[in-house]
């Protein structure tokens, strides 16, 4: 598991670590992330169908981007702890959206917290074509029961949080 740092914009809040990792796998890719501190004082969003949804990122919310180092496309995925999730394919920095070809997604969210300490973990198995080499971002979008939000990602560029940034991706993935 990999480090994630807090925007230096945002408040600490109940959560004081994330922690994500990624493999690719023979079908796309499997990745956990794991929030650590209260998480009895975060919003998480109702469990609901395993169906593509957007606007995922307005609140709890875990990321993927996956550019192949030989491209300007890149692939997003948001991955929510209501079972929720959605895949979009982009031409260039924020441009050309459009929904990405996956074949599935399957999500599993486990939390728990006592004395005002717990876990949340996310795992993601996502089957679909993922060229490689590639480099990989892994994110997480942190509301607080307060409506705050927390932003971590593995590197931020300077200014605003901003995911769709090269900054970001900093795991080069091979496969084997």
């Amino acid at each position: 598991m990999q480090p994630l740092t807090l925007h230096q914009t945002c408040d600490h809040g109940p959560i004081t670590a994330v922690t994500a990792q990624i493999k690719p796998t023979a079908s796309g890719c499997k990745a956990e992330f794991r929030l650590t501190g209260d998480v009895d004082k975060i919003i998480l969003p109702a469990a609901g169908p395993s169906v593509r949804t957007d606007n995922l990122w307005k609140t709890t919310c875990f990321e993927v981007f996956w550019q192949p180092t030989d491209g300007s496309w890149y692939r997003e995925f948001n991955l929510s702890p209501s079972g929720r999730w959605a895949a979009y394919d982009f031409d260039t920095f924020r441009e050309g959206m459009r929904d990405a070809p996956v074949d599935a997604i399957s999500l599993s969210t486990v939390h728990g917290s006592a004395n005002g300490q717990g876990e949340l973990v996310l795992k993601a198995d996502i089957s679909t074509e993922l060229p490689a080499p590639a480099q990989v971002a892994l994110n997480a979008i942190v509301e607080h029961a307060d409506g705050g939000l927390q932003f971590w990602a593995l590197a931020f560029g300077p200014g605003e949080a901003e995911f769709h940034a090269e900054a970001c991706r900093q795991i080069r993935v091979e496969r084997g």
